[in-house]
C-alpha cells in the first residue's frame, strides 16, 4: 500500500469485512467433519455389512476413502470460496481517499476521493446493529454512490472519515467541488447532518 500513496497521504485504517459471512462455513465445516467422523466409525465397525450382505471387511479402506473424499470436496467447494472471498477482500481509508478492494484471482477496486464525498451515511439491520457493523454509502452527487457493505465498528469508521474529511485543506476542497459539483459551501452541511447520527 505505501507504494500507491500519493505524497502527503497517509494510511489511517485498514479493515475487513465482518466476519458475519463466515459463520454458515464455520457451522457447515463442523457438521461435515462430525458427520464424517460417524460415517467413518461406521464404517469400521461393520455397518455396510449389514444393509449389503455383499459388502466385505476388505471394502473398509474404500469406502473410508470414499467418505473422506466426499467431505473434502464439501468443504473446499462451499467453506473455502467465502473464507478466501473475506480474506481477499479490504477496506483502506487514507488520509485522502476511501479504498475498497474485492477479490484474489479477478480482483475490483474501488475508491473514492474523499475531498469528492458530499455525505457519509450509514445503514444497519437489526443483526449488523447487534455486530455494531453497517454500510457505509458515500455520496459524492452523482446518481451512483459508493457504498461499502459490512464495515466492522461502522460508526468508528464513519468518525474516522469524517475526521479525515475534515483534516483536509480547505483549498483542496473548494477545488473538488467547483470541478465536480459546481460552487456551492456543503462541507459545514455535512458535518452537521452527518455526526448527528452517532
Amino acid at each position: 500500500m505505501r507504494k500507491e500513496l500519493v505524497p502527503g497521504e497517509q494510511v489511517i485504517v485498514i479493515t475487513r469485512p465482518q466476519p458475519r459471512t463466515l459463520i454458515g462455513p464455520a457451522l457447515l465445516f463442523i457438521l461435515v467433519c462430525a458427520l464424517t467422523a460417524f460415517a467413518c466409525a461406521w464404517i469400521v465397525k461393520g455397518g455396510p455389512a449389514k444393509l449389503v450382505p455383499l459388502a466385505t471387511p476388505a471394502w473398509t479402506p474404500w469406502l473410508i476413502g470414499a467418505s473422506l473424499a466426499l467431505a473434502a470436496w464439501v468443504l473446499v467447494a462451499s467453506c473455502l470460496p467465502k473464507v478466501v472471498t473475506w480474506h481477499a477482500s479490504r477496506y483502506i481509508l487514507t488520509s485522502r481517499r476511501l479504498i475498497a478492494r474485492y477479490g484474489m484471482l479477478r480482483r475490483r477496486e474501488a475508491q473514492v476521493p474523499l475531498a469528492a464525498v458530499r455525505n457519509v451515511l450509514v445503514e444497519q439491520t437489526l443483526l449488523q446493529r447487534s455486530l455494531r457493523s453497517g454500510n457505509i454509502s458515500l455520496d459524492t452527487g452523482y446518481p451512483a454512490r459508493m457504498v461499502v457493505p459490512d464495515v466492522p465498528e461502522v460508526m468508528t469508521f464513519r468518525n474516522f472519515i469524517l475526521d479525515a474529511i475534515d483534516d483536509i485543506p480547505e483549498d483542496e476542497l473548494i477545488e473538488a467541488d467547483d470541478t465536480m459539483h459546481g460552487t456551492g459551501d456543503w462541507r459545514g452541511n455535512m458535518r452537521e447532518g452527518g455526526r448527528d447520527e452517532r
